[in-house]
């Protein structure tokens, strides 16, 4: 079996593993920011040194996403959660009604928030068969203020692989797959993620909003809930999280010196089809989401006998693995893919599978 114990493998799904260069540039500048005598945690965040680390950040966004002038991007403190408040806080009206999908347990708690602000039209759900599965057929009506989605559900494993076709504005929770896969993402009207999976570290949220779908609603909005503010102070209306920040601003150099977004999906799409092969050969293990949603990002799986779950658990934290097991609302397995876990520690998964199947057929 070709498994590496002295290597640690990380498949957590959030926060989760980054690039060595990125741990490495950032544990130097806790020491000494850019050979200023300074930590990266005590500098001015009003100073120039700040203002061209988040300048840098922000361009590179842009250029990464190739995203068009009326496009802005925000890093913002509250992570993910926040935004399912602060979206329809920003964009629906009291009267007015926003289409939701229902996918995932994200998607449920946005829809959930969503509801305080307006009225909210779930146009499906895959509910009825615990969310292994997106919808399909759907209709998202003309008059829907926007459309609201979940582009990869982090914890079910099932990930929509195009863009809906709608006029209606498109608002994407991204927090689990940006950065992932190439798509047009001019095509929407508002994406934030998390940065916390393949984005940089815990601590900071990315917003790309269209600065065309804001100021249309009535209600007057506490002055830190309001994108608009945050756009005319650059992302620096208060302190913002600096170092989450910098850690984004390492990330995205590696990302961009990497090849691009395009390049992450090509190597992405390589380690998911070999988990994935792996899983379909082996009968074991049972993944759980229709083959045609399965996520390229958090792939997740059973075993029809329970009472091996634990050993193989045991098995993989013996060689080096961690995060594998799935979330605590759904049980069995997970392995997150992230852009930073390099195909090596795939390998190592899979083959250490195969031998545990040999083991116990």
């Amino acid at each position: 079996m070709n498994v590496l114990k002295s290597m640690v493998h990380n498949f957590n799904s959030g926060p989760s593993i980054l690039p060595k260069t990125v741990f490495e540039q950032a544990s130097q500048a806790i020491l000494d920011f850019n050979h200023t005598g300074l930590s990266i945690l005590e500098i001015g965040h009003r100073t120039k040194l700040f203002q061209e680390v988040m300048d840098e950040a922000i361009a590179l966004v842009k250029e990464l996403m190739q995203l068009d002038a009326d496009h802005e991007v925000l890093f913002l403190h509250g992570g993910a959660s926040t935004q399912f408040f602060q979206v329809p806080m920003n964009l629906l009206d009291e009267k007015e009604t926003a289409a939701y999908l229902d996918c995932g347990t994200w998607g449920t708690k946005a829809i959930r928030e969503a509801r305080i602000f307006g009225n909210v039209n779930v146009v499906a759900s895959s509910a009825d068969k615990d969310y292994t599965y997106i919808p399909k057929g759907y209709k998202i009506p003309n008059n829907s203020k926007y459309f609201h989605y979940t582009t990869n559900n982090t914890i079910e494993g099932t990930q929509m692989h195009s863009i809906p076709d709608s006029s209606v504005p498109l608002v994407a929770d991204m927090s689990s797959d940006i950065l992932s896969r190439s798509m047009d993402f001019n095509r929407f009207a508002l994406i934030y993620a998390g940065a916390q999976k393949n984005i940089g570290a815990a601590g900071v949220n990315l917003v790309i909003v269209n600065k065309q779908v804001l100021g249309t609603v009535s209600r007057k909005l506490p002055t830190m809930m309001d994108y608009r503010n945050h756009i005319a102070n650059g992302s620096m209306l208060n302190t913002p999280p600096v170092f989450a920040v910098y850690v984004c601003l390492l990330t995205l150099r590696w990302l961009k010196a990497n090849g691009g977004i395009a390049a992450m999906e090509e190597t992405n799409q390589a380690k998911a089809r070999l988990l994935y092969d792996t899983l379909d050969a082996l009968p074991l293990f049972t993944p759980k989401v229709a083959r045609e949603d399965r996520s390229l990002m958090n792939v997740v799986w059973i075993m029809e006998d329970e009472q091996l779950e634990k050993a193989f658990l045991d098995t993989c934290r013996e060689n080096g693995m961690v995060g594998v097991k799935g979330h605590r609302s759904v049980g069995g397995f997970r392995a997150s893919l992230y852009n930073a876990l390099p195909m090596e520690s795939v390998i190592v998964l899979t083959d250490l599978m195969k031998d545990f199947s040999q083991q116990h057929s």
